[in-house]
């Protein structure tokens, strides 16, 4: 993992001393099982939760000899607590049972950071969707102008979609907090299989309804996808700041440090780099979700094909994510929201943007919907492509004057008619916002 990408408190979870730790809880919480069955005395357990450590360069040197990293790791343990305790420790396990029910932990407290960083974000959401509630810009459709909203319409939409990602998150967070403990073919046969129960519930975890030699990747695709989906829609956020941003445009900015520099070349550049960047994360997020899914597909009860990728794609992925969200919400406390151009941009070419209510205000007056279309369809694409005055141009056209009055005008123009649901829209959250 890139390590300007990675934030303190995740990148612990998944350096190797971590790693190794959780393997230990788990060899330590299968021992504890077997005191509570009766087949370890208690005294010796004792002893084993003392003694027990292991050290990585230790681990190094027989993984270089056995070439496989948890018999490095299990020989280290045993030498640590002796000859007379180590027959205790992995009885009946296989390897996996360490590796996937440690992985499990390793997602566990990476999602909590993800839970804690995912809230952050909402409630900064709310708070700006609250207080650009009645600042109005204008809407776009195809990246045209279509009719005016507000600015905090446009936040509640993002607030939506994190909401609703946020239970497929939380969803797939339920399903990977599982454990096994269940021996070289799934079958338990030289454990009792209350082992995996009791050892699950001292670890937090659920035991996996059934595993083969793993936990099936179907389940781990699925907690990957919902990152994919995390990190999806925060470049969704991302590219409409972006977009927003244009000079032509102008409506938010990123913020911009006293002493930033936009460009090598050109001094005058303010450019939404940290957008651009969390853009970029989100392909690779994404990238490695599919990735997951090939995992699904094992060689009968197991195979390693998928250990690998994992190692580096459930880290990298977990990093990233934190700290997409890390940033986004540090964009969206400091975005800078140009209200003057927002009001600016709603107006231009004499309110092209009010075309549908004076539409249907021909269309009330008795014209044909056609001829009502192509009238004010005329005038305003005259005002477009001229940079004129649409209210002037049908004010000045005795087709419409002789059909609608001053105040019919003023009334198709009233934008308050265009948002007089706003409220309405917000109501229908129930945390209101």
């Amino acid at each position: 993992m890139i390590d300007r990408y990675s934030l303190p408190e995740m990148k612990k979870i998944w350096d190797l001393q971590s790693k190794f730790s959780y393997y230990l809880k788990v060899e330590l919480a299968v021992c504890e099982a077997y005191v509570r069955l009766g087949q370890i005395p208690s005294e010796s357990f004792l002893k084993i939760k003392k003694l027990a450590s292991f050290d990585l360069k230790r681990i190094d040197e027989i993984e270089a000899e056995v070439r496989h990293d948890v018999i490095a790791f299990l020989t280290n343990v045993n030498e640590t607590v002796g000859a007379e305790l180590a027959q205790y420790i992995h009885m009946g396990l296989t390897s996996s049972d360490v590796i996937d029910t440690a992985f499990a932990l390793q997602i566990k407290e990476s999602s909590n950071i993800i839970d804690n960083k995912f809230r952050a974000v909402t409630e900064t959401l709310k708070q700006m969707a609250q207080k650009y509630k009645h600042t109005v810009c204008i809407g776009r459709s195809h990246g045209i102008h279509a009719e005016v909203m507000t600015f905090g319409v446009k936040v509640l939409n993002w607030l939506d979609i994190f909401e609703r990602v946020y239970k497929k998150f939380r969803y797939s967070c339920e399903n990977i907090m599982v454990g096994q403990i269940s021996g070289p073919v799934g079958t338990y046969s030289n454990l009792p299989m209350e082992v995996e129960t009791i050892a699950c519930e001292i670890l937090g975890l659920k035991p996996a309804r059934i595993s083969t030699q793993v936990i099936a990747r179907d389940i781990h695709a699925d907690y990957m996808q919902s990152l994919a989906l995390i990190a999806s829609v925060i470049e969704q956020v991302a590219v409409e700041i972006r977009h927003l941003q244009r000079t032509e445009v102008r409506e938010v900015e990123e913020g911009f440090g006293a002493k930033q520099k936009g460009s090598s070349a050109m001094p005058h550049k303010k450019n939404p780099v940290l957008c651009e960047n969390l853009t970029g994360l989100a392909r690779v997020v994404r990238s490695n979700s599919y990735a997951a899914m090939e995992n699904i597909a094992l060689w009968h009860e197991r195979d390693i094909s998928h250990s690998s990728a994992e190692r580096i794609i459930f880290p990298d992925s977990l990093e990233l994510v934190d700290f997409m969200l890390t940033r986004l919400n540090n964009v969206l406390q400091n975005l800078v929201i140009k209200e003057n151009n927002m009001e600016n941009n709603s107006n231009m070419f004499g309110g092209i943007v009010y075309s549908q209510r004076v539409l249907l205000k021909l269309v009330e007056k008795g014209l044909t919907r056609e001829d009502a279309y192509r009238i004010v369809q005329k005038h305003a694409l005259d005002a477009f492509e001229s940079n004129g005055d649409f209210r002037k141009n049908l004010e000045g056209d005795n087709e419409v004057t002789k059909l609608l009055s001053n105040a019919d005008i003023d009334e198709c123009f009233d934008r308050a008619t265009y948002l007089k649901n706003i409220d309405k829209i917000f109501d229908k959250f129930i945390v209101k916002v």
